[in-house]
């Protein structure tokens, strides 16, 4: 918040609107009675101390043992999948390795964002969860078929290649947080639109390499069109987006 105070997450706020309580490491969880931890997007692997002693399961976005790991609607996303889905399974001491004791699968719907995809997933695993803790988890399957990770994303994945072909640019910016460079700064490429054309095509208009460009925000501005974005900028001839060595439009 303003002046850096802390504030408290929307879960801390539930919690209390409940009266429960609230512990802010995973340790402090060994001095109170559990009966069963569970773990939603935690970004830590619990240590086999506390495993030992509390029985966990996790729900997690894909479908397992496709994208173990941090990023799996990500990664989902910039890999073209057309279909990922939620896991309810056992924890244990690997990354993502424990028995899946239910999974449903999710369609990935052309254009979706990730951040609309994740809130699919959280409706039906949500629904998943509640309802077997209620009637109960059952036996956990082992996990079958091929092992891929997900890797948590850094600032690199979402850099655009404009030569990478106008599908990839595109998932990169259903991602979210995708940029490029005009004239040495940062231009953050918040939608486009697949229309055709060959990758490393000059502009024309708001078109380039089959991608429009829709909307896009500048450093220290707000989100805007890209053409009156490219109203302001008068790029000059042979002027590029990605650095002046061609390796994007203008």
């Amino acid at each position: 918040g303003r002046g850096s105070e802390l504030q408290p997450s929307p879960v801390k706020v539930a919690a209390a609107d409940l009266g429960l309580s609230v512990v802010h490491s995973v340790d402090e969880l060994l001095t109170l009675e559990i009966d069963l931890g569970v773990v939603v997007a935690f970004g830590q692997i619990i240590k086999p101390h506390v495993l030992s002693v509390i029985p966990m399961v996790n729900l997690h976005f894909s479908l397992l043992p496709r994208w173990r790991g941090a990023a799996p609607v990500e990664r989902a996303l910039l890999a073209g999948d057309t279909v990922t889905g939620v896991c309810l399974m056992e924890m244990e001491e690997g990354l993502d390795t424990g028995g899946v004791y239910e999974r449903r699968e999710v369609p990935i719907r052309p254009g979706v964002s990730a951040d609309d995809l994740r809130a699919e997933l959280v409706d039906v695993g949500t629904e998943m969860l509640v309802r077997r803790l209620r009637d109960g988890l059952g036996v956990a399957e082992p996990q079958q078929g091929e092992t891929v990770y997900a890797a948590k994303l850094v600032a690199a994945d979402h850099r655009i290649d404009w030569v990478a072909g106008p599908e990839i640019v595109e998932r990169v910016v259903r991602v979210g947080g995708a940029w490029t460079t005009f004239r040495g700064k940062r231009l953050k490429v918040l939608a486009v639109t697949v229309v055709g054309g060959e990758s490393g095509d000059e502009l024309d208009g708001e078109t380039v390499g089959g991608v429009r460009l829709d909307v896009v925000q500048p450093e220290g501005k707000g989100p805007m069109s890209f053409a009156d974005f490219a109203r302001g900028a008068r790029p000059l001839p042979g002027e590029r987006l990605g650095g002046p060595t061609g390796a994007g439009p203008t």
